[in-house]
């Protein structure tokens, strides 16, 4: 069933970077991150609300706080930079560039919470680099 998820996922960040590009157009690229936040806020506390699911917010442990914390910052710097890029660059390059966050999460699963790599996902890897220095070279 996770799979179904990643693919919804894959399929509304698509859909993103496209309604992203259109949305930044003639706005300064930290106020278009910011209004997109908001939005996101409200979606996501709406849905936890509906659904009782706050009640855990009790259970978090210190460490969860701090990497969720931790976590919450590296998205919006992401966020951030993307908006950024999509203003100033084609979405088609900047999203597949984007893409490579799948091969440094790899290689960051593997160096820092000892995920195994396998042959498969190193060639893997190895074609998504190339892949993105393709998008970036003229």
């Amino acid at each position: 069933m996770w799979w179904i998820y990643a693919l919804l996922s894959a399929f509304f960040a698509a859909l993103t970077a496209i309604f992203a590009k259109v949305g930044v157009e003639n706005v300064n690229s930290n106020l278009a991150t910011a209004i997109r936040t908001v939005v996101v806020l409200v979606m996501i506390w709406m849905i936890v609300l509906f659904r009782n699911e706050y009640k855990g917010i009790g259970e978090l442990s210190s460490r969860n706080w701090i990497f969720l914390t931790i976590s919450g910052f590296a998205t919006g710097l992401s966020w951030v930079f993307y908006f950024k890029a999509l203003q100033m660059g084609e979405v088609s390059k900047v999203a597949g560039i984007d893409k490579l966050s799948l091969a440094l999460t790899i290689i960051f699963a593997v160096v820092f919470l000892g995920e195994t790599l396998t042959w498969k996902t190193a060639v893997g890897v190895c074609l998504i680099i190339a892949g993105t220095l393709f998008l970036i070279w003229k």
